[in-house]
């Protein structure tokens, strides 16, 4: 979105922090819902263990008319490119990259972090809570957070659950499009 690297140009570059991380992304989703230019997500991806900010993306399945848009694809892809390597564990002298994303990835954005080579994923608000304003989340083992650190990815949940929620919330409260609903 055009607001976007107007944004980033204000932000620090280093968040060193994983609370520090996650506020920026919910600031991202937030800024995404206020602007009217996708849905209630944000993500970002961070060099550790300094945490520089490599990379961030918003949902734009709306906007973009994609049902893949999801803020996680977009910062793992914009990351990927950048660093012209497909698989982050292995570009730029291996160095180790965590995903931060407002809310805990679908289906979809789950399977795409165990091919990206993030070493780390931190989570704001719950499967139960974007479910809860209406969107399908597809179907993901309950014990997803333990099959990613099978593969060496590490999940942490919950960082600033309360404040992603609300953004989910209010981007419901707004009439945001809720596309990809739950199908009964």
């Amino acid at each position: 979105p055009d607001w976007l690297d107007e944004y980033l140009l204000s932000c620090e570059s280093v968040f060193s922090t994983a609370r520090q991380r996650m506020e920026l992304v919910i600031e991202l989703a937030r800024l995404n819902v206020t602007h009217q230019t996708g849905g209630p997500f944000g993500a970002g991806i961070f060099e550790l263990p300094q945490g520089r900010l490599l990379t961030v993306g918003v949902n734009v399945v709306t906007a973009v008319s994609c049902s893949i848009a999801h803020a996680e694809i977009m910062a793992m892809a914009l990351a990927q490119q950048q660093l012209k390597c497909y698989d982050l564990s292995a570009g730029e002298a291996c160095k180790r990259y965590e995903l931060v994303t407002s809310a805990e990835p679908c289906a979809m954005c789950r399977g795409a972090v165990t091919w990206s080579g993030i070493s780390s994923l931190i989570c704001g608000a719950r499967d139960e809570d974007i479910r809860s304003v209406g969107f399908d989340e597809g179907a993901k083992p309950a014990d997803w957070p333990e099959a990613l650190a099978q593969r060496h990815i590490a999940v942490t949940r919950d960082v600033l659950r309360d404040e992603a929620l609300a953004v989910l919330q209010q981007y419901r409260d707004s009439g945001g499009a809720i596309y990809n609903p739950s199908r009964k």
